[in-house]
């Protein structure tokens, strides 16, 4: 597992020097995990795949709330109270799957132009329970005036 990681930021690392040949400084954001889990509520939690950027407590109240619709999975969150003057929020969901296993990778960049966060889906080999899961991974980097993409 640390090997993945480890060529993951390699690899994203590489990509992103492709990408801009004029940004060449890039810089590894720093980000706090909040979470990173599978919702378990068989889709009724009615979250769409997206990829969200919360930059204020009501926005972070709604998700919270929406997300604790079915199973209160907040309560193994690593923390709740965000600073949102010198802290950014970002959540990625994935789509709806038809068995266990499936996560979602983070890895978050910037240049002088951007914060890029590159979203990688990643399956684990073998056996799977069939349940339906929506992955998720949710974390918190510092306030920055740089816009946020993701890839």
């Amino acid at each position: 597992m640390k090997k993945d990681t480890l060529f993951f930021l390699l690899f994203t690392l590489f990509m992103a020097c492709d990408l801009d040949d004029n940004n060449s400084e890039l810089t590894i954001i720093e980000s706090t995990l909040i979470s990173k889990d599978r919702l378990f509520g068989n889709g009724e939690e009615d979250i769409a795949p997206q990829n969200i950027v919360i930059t204020n407590q009501n926005n972070w109240n709604d998700l919270i709330t929406q997300m604790n619709s079915v199973n209160n999975v907040s309560d193994n969150f690593s923390e709740i109270d965000i600073s949102f003057s010198e802290y950014i929020v970002i959540a990625v969901f994935d789509e709806l799957k038809g068995n266990d296993g499936h996560s979602i990778e983070l890895s978050i960049i910037s240049n002088s132009e951007n914060i890029i966060v590159s979203v990688t889906n990643s399956h684990n080999e073998g056996n799977a329970a069939t349940v339906i899961t929506q992955p998720y991974h949710i974390v918190k980097i510092p306030t920055s005036i740089l816009p946020i993409i993701f890839e």
